[in-house]
């Protein structure tokens, strides 16, 4: 196999996981995770903190290979590729799974420059300024800043800078956009303009968000992940999953009775 990533297949499942254990040198953070990641749908990680759902998130796109001591057992594959093979580049698999993190992060440049940032790099042959106009426009931020793509990305709102860095990362067009609780550092408005935004994304990109905020989840997620932990030894905790379904079933009629202790507040 070359050391890219091919995302053409005719599968439903985009990413799989096949029971994973991830580890920090000895300490073993998340053990035996099996899911399947849906096309074109959003999957919500819900759980307490510590369980592992921002652990698993980052192995998607490899972010975790720059911790020292990370490793993960067991398979992630992408469309049926492996993932972590020793022929694949982690910079291609970052050029198909983009990534929004939890606190906005525009870089120091002008709106412009940023969501363009990655298709220069990327040697992206087509028209830049189509690009911008399409990508703020997809990320609902078009209207807002299209008089003024030269002033910095900082001049931005939070809401704004978050939908900036959401433009960014379709820019260099990805399949998949990884969500690290994009919306905790958000009012409420802001938030639910980034809500509205995941449903239209959808169509055209898989989404897994992570998530502390369950209504959150009720709202805009498809599959709902709820991941526990259990505490093994002094101070720590590994992370596990519990059950994976469609939101309506984990939220209205769960399998698990953890998982419907959380979902009624019972604990979290």
């Amino acid at each position: 196999m070359e050391d890219t990533i091919n995302a053409t297949t005719d599968t439903q499942t985009v990413i799989k996981t096949e029971n994973i254990d991830i580890y920090y040198g000895s300490y073993r953070a998340v053990k035996e995770v099996s899911l399947e990641i849906p096309k074109n749908k959003v999957t919500a990680f819900i759980g307490p903190s510590g369980c592992g759902k921002s652990t698993i998130l980052r192995c998607f796109n490899r972010l975790n290979d720059l911790i020292h001591g990370f490793r993960v057992d067991g398979k992630i594959t992408y469309h049926g590729q492996d993932l972590y093979a020793s022929d694949v580049d982690a910079v291609e698999v970052r050029k198909q799974i983009g990534m929004v993190f939890q606190k906005p992060n525009p870089f120091p440049k002008s709106i412009y420059d940023n969501v363009v940032y990655g298709a220069r790099v990327n040697n992206y042959k087509g028209d830049l300024d189509e690009l911008v106009e399409t990508s703020l426009r997809r990320a609902v931020l078009w209207d807002e800043v299209k008089d003024k793509l030269k002033a910095s990305g900082f001049s931005l709102s939070g809401g704004q800078q978050q939908r900036l860095c959401i433009a960014r990362t379709i820019a260099a067009q990805p399949e998949v956009v990884l969500m690290d609780e994009p919306c905790s550092a958000l009012d409420p408005i802001s938030t639910l303009k980034v809500e509205e935004l995941m449903h239209e994304l959808k169509e055209n990109y898989t989404i897994i968000i992570v998530t502390h905020n369950m209504q959150q989840a009720t709202r805009v997620a498809d599959m709902t992940a709820f991941f526990n932990a259990e505490a093994v030894g002094k101070g720590s905790k590994i992370g596990y999953l519990v059950e994976f379904d469609k939101t309506e079933n984990i939220f209205g009629n769960p399998k698990e009775q953890a998982t419907k202790d959380y979902v009624s507040g019972r604990f979290g």
